[in-house]
């Protein structure tokens, strides 16, 4: 056996390569990887977004300033517009609601995420492409499911968010191949 493949003394260099060979899943089917690998990396990217933003108001809040940098004597009031659950009342239930805040938007990322890749590539298995018109596609029902998992999901928000979402996966597709 090579140094790379024994467990006991692999790199992290090693780890890394690795992961972007095979990845973490192996749910027998491409399909699924890639929804589960999706899901994950975004859901992760959504907890650590949503902690380091309540990091950020909590000292801000801390030092007496609210979220555009000027002062502010009543906190409270800036608290309110972030996170509708905290109310300061002890710092358990603070916590709480911080954990329940950080699930919800973890969910919320994965969810797109692994929605908008199993799209993809489902639209690419049945057209035989994978363009700006499958991005479109992918994208508007991605944001249309998102807009579903927000607090105001009117008809307008739905429309609006399927929208935005074929636009931006659209323009993504389009420009990958310039940058």
């Amino acid at each position: 056996m090579s140094g790379s493949s024994n467990l006991e003394t692999r790199s992290l260099f090693d780890e890394l390569k690795h992961f972007e060979k095979g990845g973490f899943f192996d749910l027998g089917h491409p399909l699924l990887n890639r929804i589960a690998e999706s899901f994950v990396k975004a859901a992760g990217i959504g907890a650590v977004q949503a902690v380091s933003r309540e990091a950020y108001f909590t000292a801000a809040e801390g030092a007496g300033f609210d979220s555009a940098g000027s002062h502010v004597t009543d906190v409270t009031a800036t608290k309110k517009q972030r996170l509708p659950h905290f109310k300061g009342e002890t710092s358990r239930k603070s916590l709480e609601a911080m954990v329940k805040n950080t699930g919800k938007e973890s969910l919320q990322w994965g969810m797109a995420a692994g929605m908008y890749a199993g799209l993809t590539y489902g639209l690419r298995e049945v057209r035989g492409a994978h363009d700006w018109r499958s991005s479109a596609v992918a994208g508007a029902i991605t944001g249309a499911a998102l807009a579903l998992t927000s607090d105001d999901n009117s008809h307008e928000q739905i429309v609006q968010c399927a929208i935005t979402g074929a636009a931006i996966s659209a323009a993504a597709n389009l420009l990958t191949g310039i940058f």
